[in-house]
């Protein structure tokens, strides 16, 4: 059944900021006060820990990361560390799974999918790699996934890199691993792409993926609760 999907595209959102919006968005459509909504943005230059993530993952100290103005956030997702940054596409769908998509591996599997099908549009040929999250091109990482659920509405999501600095990931150890590296649409393609012809990709492939249908889209980041 296909189900209505406010499309919120946010621009560059703060890491801590986004957060909060999620959670006030999760309450919300816990309550049935808003439809499935999905949240497209870039984050300012932040390094994030899931519930899974070792200290040892980050290879530089707060003080030098602070020196390099990149943040580090402790975040409820599942997984290790990560990093987000400008020319990454971040998005967290909050939706509700209840009744019928009460499926962990199946909701993760979906999001993996909307990245193969976004790539894809741009002649990258993506998949998975047993064991791992994440699509992958080869045993080149060009997106992420890392979800929250509670109550069964989702939060977090994942991270496509379009024009992604890739030597950021230097700092850390993606994901947790060791021995893959990381690649971007650009760094694939040669191609320096704009985020927001990507995000208009993206909401297509989403929504053909989840079967969904945009009702909205919005621009603007709501104000800030006093």
């Amino acid at each position: 059944m296909t189900r209505p999907l406010s499309v919120r595209r946010l621009g560059r959102v703060p890491y801590a900021r986004a957060l909060s919006l999620q959670q006030a968005l999760l309450e919300e459509r816990a309550g049935d006060a808003i439809d499935d909504t999905l949240l497209l943005l870039e984050h300012d230059p932040v390094i994030t820990l899931g519930r899974g993530a070792r200290p040892e993952h980050v290879l530089l100290s707060r003080a030098g990361l602070e020196a390099q103005n990149i943040e580090l956030f402790e975040t409820g997702r599942g997984g290790d560390v990560t990093y987000h940054g400008p020319g990454q596409l971040v998005a967290y769908p909050i939706l509700n799974l209840n009744p019928d998509r009460r499926d962990v591996r199946k909701y993760v599997n979906k999001l993996e999918q909307v990245m193969i099908d976004i790539v894809a549009r741009y002649g990258i040929e993506a998949g998975r790699i047993e064991g791992l999250n994440g699509t992958w091109v080869m045993d080149r990482k060009i997106g992420a996934v890392g979800v929250r659920i509670s109550r069964w509405i989702t939060m977090h999501g994942f991270a496509l890199n379009v024009t992604t600095a890739l030597d950021a990931f230097n700092l850390i150890v993606p994901c947790g691993i060791s021995d893959k590296r990381v690649t971007s649409i650009a760094q694939e393609t040669g191609r320096s792409l704009a985020l927001e012809a990507v995000e208009e990709v993206a909401i297509e492939c989403f929504c053909a993926v989840f079967d969904a249908a945009p009702t909205t889209v919005a621009a603007a980041l709501p104000p800030e609760s006093p």
